[in-house]
């Protein structure tokens, strides 16, 4: 899909618009770890769970876009992958080295931007983003979009969580610009999911809304979350 017309300014410039979302604002959210957060607990997320135990991703390379405080990234590591977290907040990527020794299980961690971390083409089986995407602003959605079809192999696969328009902000693209904000995130509908992840050579096979679970359970899932799997012709 095209970048979005408004405003007419350079890349460079939109960054700088929406510059107060960044990794200050993530810094201090993985800052305070007592936060009444859904996703702050160890469990992973339950379609991952899913697809993982049935064979539906394939084992080997792994990189976790916008890892957090990595409960994806260790749940991977136990099962056999071989991973490799990536996030811009440092607070975020403590926990997760906290979490991974206490877990037992080692995981690299890249602190950088996914837009100018060194990310090799062709060199992953899978790509998983819980969270990120919806945070990704609109003139640097398709960029990203790009940038993980490059990182996959040939039949490699990548899965998704994301907002539904319930679980988003509700800002349209030009809202993002004339606030400065996504607003906690955007919202999609499954076409226009289908729509973004459905180009760059991905296809997509599976979307559909996250289980809802409970409060303690082993996994995450919250039903405002979409869950999309694709793959890499």
């Amino acid at each position: 899909m095209p970048m979005p017309a408004y405003p007419d300014l350079s890349q460079t410039a939109l960054d700088q618009l929406l510059r107060p979302e960044g990794n200050g604002r993530w810094n201090a959210f993985y800052d305070d770890r007592s936060r009444p957060c859904p996703f702050f607990g160890a469990g992973p997320d339950e379609n991952l769970v899913e697809w993982v135990t049935g064979g539906l991703v394939p084992h080997g390379r792994t990189l976790d876009l916008g890892c957090g405080h990595g409960r994806n990234s260790i749940f991977l590591a136990r099962q056999g992958f071989e991973v490799e977290g990536v996030d811009f907040s440092e607070s975020g990527l403590a926990w997760a080295a906290e979490a991974a020794q206490r877990a037992g299980v080692s995981i690299g961690l890249v602190c950088a931007s996914v837009f100018e971390a060194e990310l090799k083409p062709a060199a992953c089986d899978f790509i998983y983003d819980s969270g990120l995407f919806h945070h990704i602003a609109p003139h640097r959605r398709q960029q990203y979009v790009g940038l993980v079809a490059r990182c996959l192999k040939p039949g490699g696969k990548f899965g998704l969580t994301c907002f539904t328009p319930d679980g988003g902000s509700g800002y349209s693209d030009a809202e993002v610009y004339e606030r400065g904000s996504l607003g906690g995130g955007l919202g999609y509908t499954e076409q226009q999911l289908r729509e973004h992840w459905s180009g760059a050579g991905l296809q997509v096979e599976i979307v559909r809304t996250m289980k809802e679970v409970e409060p303690g359970a082993p996994v995450f899932g919250k039903g405002f979350l979409w869950a999309l799997l694709a793959s890499r012709r």
